[in-house]
């Protein structure tokens, strides 16, 4: 699924097998912005980055994008430092409340070292319970539970 931020980032929720964290793309910059509750560094899961940058390089060809030999492999990837969560269960959570936190300022642009309204070390439990009563709120809003 693809969100769309200011027209020109696509968030991609990803599931790495067993972790979940959150990319932030702009194809026509080739840039992936990395947000990891666990703070590994992308290179940690090669698949995911084959992926990403196999999709970006699709995307430029169907845009009829030209780049010279150094150019194709011009794909930037950034990890963000982001808050980092202390257990081993709530990557979800954070994924969520990172896309929640990056669609609420609609900015152009992802600060490597997060949002400074939201820089924090760690989510307090009383965030993380915030982001998981609006993701109940909403599935209750789909009816998807009847």
């Amino acid at each position: 699924m693809l969100i769309g931020l200011e027209k020109c980032y696509r968030m991609i929720p990803f599931n790495t097998g067993g972790h979940w964290l959150l990319l932030a793309i702009n194809p026509i910059r080739e840039i992936v912005y990395y947000l990891d509750s666990l703070g590994n560094d992308w290179t940690t899961y090669p698949d995911m980055k084959v992926l990403i940058d196999t999709v970006l390089q699709a995307f430029r060809a169907q845009r009829d994008i030209q780049t010279s030999r150094r150019g194709a492999n011009s794909i930037t990837w950034i990890k963000v430092a982001c808050p980092q969560q202390r257990n081993q269960i709530d990557c979800g959570y954070f994924m969520l409340r990172f896309m929640r936190d990056t669609l609420a300022l609609g900015r152009l642009k992802i600060p490597t070292d997060y949002f400074d309204e939201f820089k924090c070390a760690f989510y307090t439990k009383d965030q993380v319970d915030e982001i998981k009563e609006e993701w109940c709120q909403f599935m209750i809003k789909l009816n998807v539970c009847s």
